[in-house]
Parts: C-alpha cells; sequence; structure tokens
C-alpha cells in the first residue's frame, strides 16, 4: 500500500494547500515617493482570505503598502506552511525552515463598493469552517481538543479581522508567478496553467490543528512510529506527523543514519510520506483512516510477537 505512488501531491497541490492552510503573509511593495516607484521595498505582515483560487489581502489603514500601490501595483507575497510550535523548535534544530510559497503579480483595490461583500465572504467561509468543525464526531473532536491552546484554527484568527476596531484596505491579488521553497532551500517554479487547475485541499483550513492535536498524543505518535517499521521497514525513535491532506500524510521520523567509533548510533530527522487507501475528501474520513491504520499496524505487530 505505501510503496505505490499514489497520495503524492503535485507541486501545484501543495501551493494550493499552502495558500488554503494560512491566514496570513509577508506582503512587499515598491516603496513610492513624489517622484515615483524606487527599488526600495517595503514588507509587512497582512492577513488575506483565500477565495476561488485568489488571495484577498486585508492592508491596515495606516500601512505604508496603500501608498505604495497608488504608484505601483507590483508586489509579492511570501506564505509558509502552517508548522505547529513542537515542530518549528525541531525545524529549528535541524537548520530546515518550513515549506513556503513566493507570490509576484499585482495589488488592486477592490473599491469602497464591494468592501462589505468582501466581509459577507469572509464571515460565510468562518461559519462554514465553525460548522464543520461544530459536527465533527468524539473522535475527531478528541483530536482537536488536545491541541494547544495557542494552536487556534484559521477560522479563529481570521475572525480578528471582523471583531477589530482597525480599518483595512481590501485588495485582491492579481497572480503572475508562483515558486515553490522547499525545507532545503530548494526552489521549483510552478506553472501557471497547472496552479489554476489545482484544487485546495478541503483538510488545509484545519491542517494546523489537526497536525498538533494528533502530535500532543504520545499514542499517536507511537503509532507514527510503527507507520515507518511496518510500512517502511524503518525503525523510528520518535515520529511526528508534519502534514496531512485527502492523498495522505508526511511523518517526520527520527531514525538511525550512522554508528561511531564507539559503538553509539546517530540519528536523523527524515521525511516520510504514507498514502491513504482511498482519498479523504473531509477530516471526518482522514481521521477514520488514521485509526484503521493504527489498528492495522497494531494488528500486525501483535502476529509478529505473537500475540495476535
Amino acid at each position: 500500500m505505501i510503496k505505490n505512488s499514489k497520495g503524492v501531491l503535485t507541486i501545484a497541490e501543495r501551493c494550493k494547500n499552502i495558500l488554503a492552510a494560512n491566514y496570513q503573509c509577508v506582503l512587499n511593495t515598491v516603496k513610492a515617493d513624489t517622484k515615483g516607484s524606487k527599488e526600495d521595498i517595503h514588507s509587512s505582515r497582512v492577513k488575506y482570505m483565500f477565495r476561488k483560487g485568489r488571495p484577498y489581502i486585508w492592508i491596515p489603514e495606516d500601512d505604508l503598502h496603500n501608498v505604495n500601490m497608488v504608484m505601483d501595483e507590483r508586489g509579492s507575497l511570501a506564505v509558509s506552511s502552517m508548522i505547529p510550535g513542537q515542530l518549528v523548535s525541531l525545524f529549528r534544530s535541524v537548520g530546515k525552515l518550513p515549506s513556503r510559497i513566493a507570490l509576484t503579480g499585482d495589488i488592486i483595490s477592490i473599491g469602497d463598493d464591494k468592501v462589505q461583500l468582501a466581509r459577507d465572504s469572509l464571515q460565510e467561509a468562518i461559519r462554514l469552517e465553525q460548522r464543520v468543525l461544530n459536527q465533527c464526531s468524539y473522535a475527531v473532536s478528541g483530536i482537536f481538543s488536545s491541541s494547544r491552546i495557542k494552536c487556534k484554527t484559521r477560522s479563529s484568527n481570521l475572525q480578528e479581522i471582523l471583531d477589530g476596531s482597525d480599518n483595512y484596505t481590501i485588495c485582491r491579488f492579481n497572480l503572475r508567478s508562483c515558486t515553490f521553497i522547499d525545507s532545503h532551500g530548494g526552489t521549483h517554479e510552478v506553472d501557471m496553467e497547472e496552479f489554476e487547475s489545482s484544487k485546495a485541499d478541503p483538510l488545509s483550513p484545519f491542517s494546523e490543528t489537526l497536525i498538533d492535536g494528533i502530535n500532543q498524543s504520545q499514542a499517536r505518535r507511537r503509532a507514527l512510529m510503527l507507520f515507518c517499521f511496518v510500512y517502511l521497514n524503518t525503525i523510528a525513535r520518535d515520529a511526528l506527523m508534519l502534514s496531512a491532506d485527502r492523498s495522505g500524510f508526511d511523518v517526520l521520523g527520527k531514525v538511525p543514519s550512522s554508528i561511531t567509533k564507539d559503538g553509539f548510533g546517530q540519528y536523523q530527522w527524515k521525511e516520510f510520506r504514507f498514502p491513504l487507501k482511498e482519498e479523504a475528501n473531509n477530516i471526518e474520513a482522514f481521521c477514520h483512516s488514521l485509526v484503521e491504520m493504527e489498528e492495522d499496524v497494531l494488528q500486525t505487530v501483535s502476529s509478529y510477537s505473537g500475540l495476535g
């Protein structure tokens, strides 16, 4: 089941998933003065909503971007994968960065007549995500409740835009190019036709909380270690879920790398991909498939030990 190519996402799909999972980005615009645009860059962190394949950016009213984009519409966005705190610390310890994307395009204000429509669209997106969470089974709710308090859902973070007293300029970001940067720093240009045709994963808005809830459970982390052993014949000393999508999930496993002269083993963190038997079109289906895999490996290990 694990050794085929089924369940491997394309680069375009990974980019769409990063955009759909996150809610904030670093926006870069060309600084402007009375003589026009210069080559100096102004950068700041802003919030956005990903709708119909395009980011809609909420720029604070007092941000210099508002002046810059009048003189020069060009801009770029940097969006990172949603990595829960425990994984952030691990990435730093091994000198890696979360996978991320860089987008270039034009920043266009939607105009005062469409502001309320944008706010209504944002409210509707938040409402739909909350409805999914409210209708989850007890098992799925248990995973979400295991997540640390600081790890909020995307909808909770977006709600702060509507509840706060700050004023914003709402802009759409018309994409021209997309570059995927992997955790090793390698860059991959994405074909824009493929990007436009690919669809965001239905798990993306909930992925950070889902992953953190799984990683907070010692029992589930032991199951990830068993996945490495049973499906890949690899002994992992520890394991954490890195990402989750409708086709499968990625795991970081702490596996042997070499034996030193004094006989002690060295370990390294290595990424593994585990596809699902069937695509999961919602978080309920994903968690059900995960439980099935956990039961499968426990039964396999029990048969090895003669307990099955």
